[in-house]
């Protein structure tokens, strides 16, 4: 059997290291993403997700301010930064879109004020905000790794009651789930997926 010269090429460039990170990052970032959002966008928290993920450029900018692995500060950050935007939604009077609103523009703006101030970063800022596939390193399909299995762990041993929450809050509260404790346990583990 003769091998199409374009397979060829593609078997070739999956030979390359790069590559294979790449292949593995993609598959690990997909699979956190299956697992987790499906339970979003039922719960109807993709903007709070898109306004988290957004806010990790001002994640970034802080780890590279600090001399800092971006990959290492992101992830307390990210648990941080997910839990007071929970804090505020669950304490302010503005209606949900609009806080989620400021919070998207003034992380925004503020990563962009402190990137400027930050000598040793010379890349686009497309980069910091979409990311490149191919610049995946070896400690980012570790925590991705690990991420992934704390997200399995934490859906298998909460899928019921996730469920629950998930179809009908009051339900789930007539039956004595403490739905503010899942809510916060459920935004950290969303927001560790979210920025990977």
């Amino acid at each position: 059997m003769i091998m199409e010269p374009e397979l060829i090429r593609v078997i070739e460039l999956f030979q390359l290291p790069f590559m294979q990170r790449a292949l593995m990052g993609g598959i690990l970032t997909g699979l956190m993403g299956g697992i987790l959002g499906s339970f979003t966008i039922l719960r109807q928290l993709s903007f709070f997700c898109d306004a988290l993920g957004h806010s990790a450029l001002l994640g970034i900018s802080i780890g590279y301010l600090l001399g800092l692995n971006p990959s290492l500060v992101l992830l307390p950050f990210a648990v941080i930064f997910a839990l007071a935007v929970s804090y505020l939604l669950e304490h302010t009077r503005l209606w949900t879109d609009a806080l989620l609103n400021i919070i998207y523009s003034s992380s925004l703006a503020i990563a962009i004020i402190i990137l400027s101030f930050v000598g040793q970063y010379k890349g686009g800022i497309n980069n910091l905000l979409f990311g490149d596939i191919l610049a995946v390193q070896e400690l980012d399909l570790v925590l991705s790794s690990l991420l992934l299995t704390i997200c399995i762990v934490f859906i298998g041993m909460t899928l019921r009651t996730q469920m629950l929450l998930t179809v009908s809050e009051p339900l789930a509260i007539a039956r004595g789930i403490s739905v503010s404790e899942h809510n916060i346990h459920r935004t950290a583990v969303a927001s560790r997926g979210n920025f990977y």
